[in-house]
């Protein structure tokens, strides 16, 4: 591609690479430029405008985007995304419904890798969808790229992204409660709306005493695709109220704690062949906490084993939620503080 000023009687065909105003009109940047634009300028004073010309092996923008973007979505209806129409060298891809976004992000890596003119953004791997969301754009960033490089990027990205709808349809929440008064309404309502944004649907209310035995014996009884327990005080150990009557109901704890904040005291177990969360508190909240990003996985048919949940600390540090009982400022020395307290 060839860029840069030419003299307004040189400009036919070539594209417009900066709009220019002319009194009442406006030609706009990426116009491909014809004789009577050419007049206008003339008659408007312009002797110079800077144009865009391709070579004969360049593709245009909008041909070059939409090329990459079904590339890296080559069934759509399969991968449960959509292609926005193409426009101004972009093509914006979206969730079709709810779920997580699955992406090979080495071959991201590898398309964005080609030509500074070829890019790629995507939200991060596994985040939760809804639908219509963006999930990625691809941007041509100038008016023309090589054929050949856009074949390269083409090859590198193909079937890049995903989206992984939900897998499982039912939940059972119970819910322990230290206090006679305690009636698991505001966290039964809070994990109803977590769910239902992914499809899926929660049984009713269920509270017992916060022990070992009457938990267990309830968890016996648990029906939901997904069992979900939300103590009213939190597990602080793997062998606390939860995660013990979980094993007495015939389960097995896998893992307690994680790397995320707020999420720190989530335990992931199993019961038969149904996963179960031990919530944390903050999951009382409805701001995202680490149980959400395990929660969704799990309701979209990804295994999370022990490995997958250690490995969340890097970008795990989210947003305090104002109601927290012990906010990870309390009794720091004030001369150490950064930032005002949450």
């Amino acid at each position: 591609m060839k860029f840069g000023p030419v003299a307004v009687s040189d400009a036919a065909g070539a594209i417009l690479a900066h709009s220019i105003a002319l009194g009442a009109t406006r030609l706009r940047k990426g116009r491909v430029l014809d004789i009577a634009d050419l007049h206008a300028l003339h008659a408007a004073g312009h002797e110079q405008v800077t144009v865009a010309r391709l070579d004969a092996t360049d593709m245009d923008e909008d041909a070059a985007a939409l090329a990459l973007a079904r590339a890296l979505v080559p069934d759509p209806k399969a991968a449960g995304l959509a292609l926005k129409p193409v426009g101004t060298g972009r093509v914006n891809i979206v969730a079709q419904g709810p779920g997580v976004l699955k992406l090979r992000a080495a071959q991201v890596h590898a398309v964005n890798a080609i030509d500074p003119a070829i890019t790629v953004a995507t939200l991060p791997d596994l985040m939760r969808m809804d639908p219509g969301a963006m999930a990625a754009t691809v941007k041509i960033i100038a008016y023309g790229v090589a054929a050949s490089a856009v074949a390269q990027a083409c090859a590198a990205g193909q079937g890049a992204l995903q989206l992984l709808p939900p897998v499982l349809r039912r939940a059972s929440l119970i819910q322990t409660r230290v206090r006679p008064d305690e009636d698991g309404a505001k966290g039964h309502a809070i994990t109803a709306a977590r769910l239902e944004r992914m499809g899926v649907a929660l049984d009713p209310v269920c509270v017992v005493p916060h022990q070992i035995a009457p938990l267990a014996q309830t968890l016996e009884k648990a029906t939901g695709e997904l069992v979900l327990i939300l103590t009213g005080s939190a597990t602080s150990d793997l062998y606390d109220t939860a995660p013990e009557a979980l094993r007495r109901a015939g389960g097995k704890v896998a893992h307690f704690g994680m790397p995320v904040d707020p999420g720190n005291l989530l335990f992931l177990g199993q019961l038969g062949a149904r996963p179960v969360i031990g919530l944390p508190g903050c999951a009382k909240s409805p701001a995202l906490n680490g149980a959400d990003w395990v929660m969704e996985r799990i309701i979209c048919g990804l295994d999370v084993t022990p490995a997958d949940i250690m490995s969340m600390g890097v970008g795990g540090l989210l947003k305090e939620i104002p109601t927290r009982p012990r906010p990870r400022r309390q009794g720091e020395p004030a001369q150490h503080r950064t930032a005002p307290v949450d």
